[in-house]
This record gives structure tokens, sequence and C-alpha cells, in this order.
């Protein structure tokens, strides 16, 4: 009698509909920048760091289906040899040449981030280690967009409306338990049509490979 109890509690908990998963998130990871100029390239770490929280939204009946809708902050970082200076006449873009003092140049971006995504799980209740697949997309909103250059005399920064203030791309965060793939693939151009190099548009665009961590 009794092991037909503990058989219906189980169930009981396995089946809980008000169960829910990975409600927040923190996120590490790098970012590579598509469509480069052949000249360009990527110097130092040009990095990612995002977290925020997801509503969990189950759809079926063990819950383990559904949507994630979220609301996040996400900063990022370019490092390239794209000179950027700002002058009377906006932006200008040009190839830094070593021996002019300046030793880094990057993109920096702050922004709230917006995710939606479907969400398949092995997990219930009772489970605290799953495989999962999330794939979705992120709609961010750039509150900050900066270029820096790092100098021998000094720091240089400012504001470069040339950075679209609204990006998005596709996501999809996938791994089992604590451990889980992060990758992201940019839809939206990274600058706008007046960021010109080498008089051609700089059609830039960003992937995220990185990893992704998940609380209740």
């Amino acid at each position: 009698m009794q092991k037909i109890c503990s058989q219906e509690v189980e169930t009981q908990e396995v089946f809980d509909d008000k169960y829910l998963e990975d409600q927040f998130y923190i996120g590490l990871g790098y970012n590579f920048l598509l469509n480069k100029p052949e000249t360009v390239i990527q110097r130092n770490l040009s990095y990612n760091l995002q977290l925020g929280m997801i509503k969990d939204i189950p759809l079926n009946k063990k819950r383990n289906f559904g949507l994630g809708i979220g609301l996040g902050y996400g900063t990022n970082s370019y490092y390239t040899n794209i000179l950027v200076n700002e002058t009377n006449n906006g932006i200008t873009y040009d190839l830094l040449v070593d021996g002019d003092g300046v030793n880094r140049s990057k993109f920096e971006t702050h922004g709230v981030e917006f995710p939606f995504e479907i969400r398949w799980r092995t997990s219930n209740p009772i489970t605290y280690k799953f495989w999962r697949v999330y794939a979705g997309i992120k709609t961010e909103y750039l509150f900050s967009r900066r270029s820096k250059q790092v100098s021998d005399s000094g720091n240089e920064a400012f504001s470069n409306p040339n950075i679209e203030q609204w990006q998005y791309g596709l996501t999809l965060n996938f791994g089992y338990n604590t451990w889980n793939l992060h990758l992201y693939w940019a839809l939206s151009d990274f600058l706008d049509e007046n960021a010109v190099f080498n008089n051609e548009p700089l059609d830039i665009s960003p992937i995220r490979i990185g990893i992704i961590f998940y609380v209740l």
C-alpha cells in the first residue's frame, strides 16, 4: 500500500501543472564579423556578455515543450584594425596602420534584449539534469553605440550613430545540464549605409558563439 502511494506522489510531481524551467540566463561569447573587406581583421577578444530573465510558457501536459519570452541586457565589443574617426563631416573609416600610435580600435554596444524562443527539453519537476534545445529570434535595442581608439596618447571614445540602433538575429541554445552552447546569427546589418570603407559600404554583420547558463 505504501509503495502504491509513493508511486502516486511521484506521478503527481512529474506532472506538476505549475512546473517551470530556465527562467534566468547568463552567457559569455565571442563575436565574429562576417563580410569584412579583405584588409580588415579582428584583433584582441571581441566578447559578448548577456543576462536576463525569460517567462517560461509550457504548451503541453509534461511542460517540456513551450515558448520563452524574455527581457535582458547585452554588451558587445568588436576589436578590428578599422580606424574610426569623428570629424566635422561625419564618421570616417580607414585602415589602422602600424606605427601611427593607435594600439586598438573597437566598436562597443550596450542594449536591451528581447529574446523569443521555442523550447524543448527532457526535464520534469524531479529531474535536474536534462537535454534542452531552444531556438528563436532575438531583437535588441542599443541605448549605447560607441567607437573607441586606444593610442599611446590616451583613449578616445565617441558615440557612433552609424551603428544600427535596432539589431536582430536567429538564436540557438542547446546542451545538457549546466553546459549549453549559444549561437547567434545576425539578420540585420551592424552599420548603416553611411559607413563607407574604401568607397564601399561597410556591410559587416556579427555571428556569436559562446556558452549560456540557465537557472530557475
